[in-house]
């Protein structure tokens, strides 16, 4: 079910469907579901608010979607 709608984001994808199918099955690997993530241009995969939520806590990595408050800028050193 994930690679099926993984293939169908990916559209005119200029990376084309093997790209997506392999991310698709990544995802599927890891226990992620639609929503959890998302993969940026450089191909990095970032998890997303509903992801962390579902985590249950945080990991004071500094991610961009941490939905938990967390700043790493802001903390002492």
């Amino acid at each position: 079910m994930l690679l099926e709608w993984m293939s169908n984001k990916a559209g005119n994808n200029a990376e084309g469907p093997d790209r997506e199918k392999e991310r698709a099955e990544r995802m599927e690997r890891m226990g992620l579901a639609e929503g959890d993530c998302y993969f940026t241009e450089e191909g990095y995969m970032v998890f997303t608010e509903q992801y962390h939520l579902k985590r249950g806590y945080c990991c004071q990595s500094g991610c961009r979607h941490c939905p938990y408050g967390f700043n790493k800028r802001k903390q002492p050193e």
